[in-house]
This record gives structure tokens, C-alpha cells and sequence, in this order.
């Protein structure tokens, strides 16, 4: 894997996030979570990474523009690396489409820089479509072999086995290869998978916020997820075995948000212990 460096600052910090238009990327809710990014703080390029040996182009297209009304101006599609300066840390974005070809050769590239920019962590996020109602905020699932982490991000540990995407694979590489890593993928409904899914970004947001420590101020995002949601409700007003259905989702949902909330056996019986110890103790 080759990169075409921009820059080469000393960054504090970073974090690299990546995000992949394409599979990976229900509702463009991923992609969407990093472009967010990218205008809240404002990207500085660091580098490029050679598409050529990666990308098909027949699946995504270079464009071409007219310049002055007579050059016409090629764009070809490539895997961005970018800074954003905030406050508290340097983040790295990583971004484009999903790469079609040499995965193995691409992540144990996109692994020497991690090393050479000294990320401390990587996040990769990603987007499915699942059984969730649109009227409920998503919950996250993850993986990573950080149980405290995981727990800290509120997020439920991954059971999905099947076919993966880039995501899957960079994760899978990154935990190999020693590095510090989180896979976080947003649901969002099956029943309205058309782009955007802006409360799936919010929630990648509100998970980035909550690991980077980079306080994000995600209010500006409620009215398109109103708006959102008043689309998705108008599109099944007329359906009345999809809305049968949503409300099943919702009572589904509903009962798992309660039984989140709950303590575990495990815990229930560290709580006795403890008290029956603080007892004998006294």
C-alpha cells in the first residue's frame, strides 16, 4: 500500500477513525458521522492512499467538472487521511469508499501508519440495517477485547457471524497486530434503508465523543432526526402490517432498554457478598 503524504505533523494524541462508504455504510449513517466531523472541526490532509491497486472503477466512478465553463476536471475517488485539531486531541480521519481489492495488503499498510502518526486508538464504524423502529434510539454494538472500554461506551458486545466487510477485516488485523481497537456499527431499520440516518450518525457521534473525551455539541442534528422520523412515518402510514410490525419492534426494544438497566445475576450476587463481608466486618 502506498500513501502520498500532504503533511507530517506531531499530533496529540490521535485517534484514528475510519469510516467506508459502501457495505459497510446502512443509510450512510458512517460516512455521514465523519463527514459531521470534518465540518464541526475542519480537515488539514495528511496524505492519500494509492486507490489504484484497491478500488474498482466501474463501482466508484471517478467524476468529471468543467472548470471555467471548457476544462473538463477528472476527481478519482481515493482513501482520505485527515487531521482535525481539536482541543483536547488530534483525531485522524480515514475515509472513501470501500476499498474492492488487496485487503490483506491494505490493512497491513493502513497498520504501519497507525504506528507512524502514534494513534493510541483505533475506531472503525460501520452501519447495518436490522429489526430496530425508527422511533427509538439506536443502540450501538461493538467489538473490542477492552471489557472496560466497552462497557464505558454503552455499547453491547456483537453476536453477528457471516460474510464481513473492510471494517470487519481492519479490526480483525488491528487486534492482531496489538493495537488498541474499537468496531462500532449502528443499526438502522431495514424497513427505511434509503440514506440519510441521521439518528445512527448521532449515536456514532455520541460513542466517538465518549472515547476520544472531544465534547461534540450534537444538538444541531434533533431537527433532521425529526424530520427523519416524521419521513419514515409518512411512508408507512398506509402500511398497515409495516406498522404492525414497528410496534413490535418498539415493544422489542422497549423491554431490552429495561433489562439493560437492570443488574445482572453476577452483579447482584457481588453486591451480596459485599454486604454480607461489610457485615462480618462490623
Amino acid at each position: 500500500m502506498a500513501v502520498t503524504w500532504s503533511d507530517r505533523p506531531h499530533l496529540r494524541e490521535p485517534v484514528l477513525l475510519a469510516a467506508f462508504t459502501g457495505w459497510n455504510d446502512a443509510g450512510d449513517a458512517a460516512s455521514a458521522a465523519l463527514e459531521w466531523l470534518g465540518r464541526r472541526f475542519g480537515r488539514t490532509r495528511l496524505g492519500t492512499v494509492d486507490a489504484d491497486d484497491h478500488v474498482d472503477y466501474q463501482v466508484a466512478r471517478p467524476t468529471v467538472e468543467l472548470t471555467d465553463g471548457r476544462i473538463r476536471a477528472v476527481t478519482w475517488p481515493d482513501l482520505a487521511l485527515s487531521r482535525l485539531s481539536t482541543g483536547r486531541r488530534d483525531l485522524v480521519l480515514l475515509e472513501g469508499p470501500e476499498p474492492n481489492y488487496g485487503w490483506r495488503r491494505l490493512c497491513a499498510g493502513l497498520i504501519e501508519v497507525v504506528r507512524a502518526l502514534g494513534c493510541t486508538t483505533v475506531v472503525t464504524c460501520g452501519a447495518l440495517l436490522a429489526d430496530v423502529p425508527h422511533t427509538r434510539t439506536p443502540r450501538l454494538t461493538g467489538v473490542t477485547d477492552d471489557e472496560a472500554l466497552a462497557a464505558r461506551l454503552g455499547v453491547t458486545r456483537s453476536r453477528y457471524e457471516g460474510p464481513t466487510g473492510i471494517t470487519g477485516v481492519l479490526a480483525d488485523a488491528l487486534r492482531r497486530a496489538g493495537l488498541c481497537s474499537v468496531s462500532l456499527w449502528a443499526p438502522v431499520p431495514h424497513y427505511a434503508p434509503s440514506a440519510p440516518a441521521p439518528a445512527a450518525s448521532r449515536a456514532l457521534l455520541e460513542a466517538i465523543a465518549a472515547l476520544t473525551g472531544v465534547e461534540l455539541d450534537l444538538s444541531g442534528l434533533d431537527g433532521a432526526i425529526a424530520e427523519w422520523r416524521r419521513e419514515v412515518d409518512e411512508a408507512i402510514a398506509g402500511e398497515a402490517e409495516v406498522r404492525a410490525y414497528v410496534a413490535e419492534l418498539e415493544a422489542q426494544a422497549d423491554a431490552a432498554e429495561a433489562s439493560a438497566s437492570l443488574p445482572s445475576a453476577d452483579d447482584l450476587a457481588a453486591q451480596v457478598e459485599d454486604f454480607l463481608r461489610r457485615r462480618e466486618e462490623d
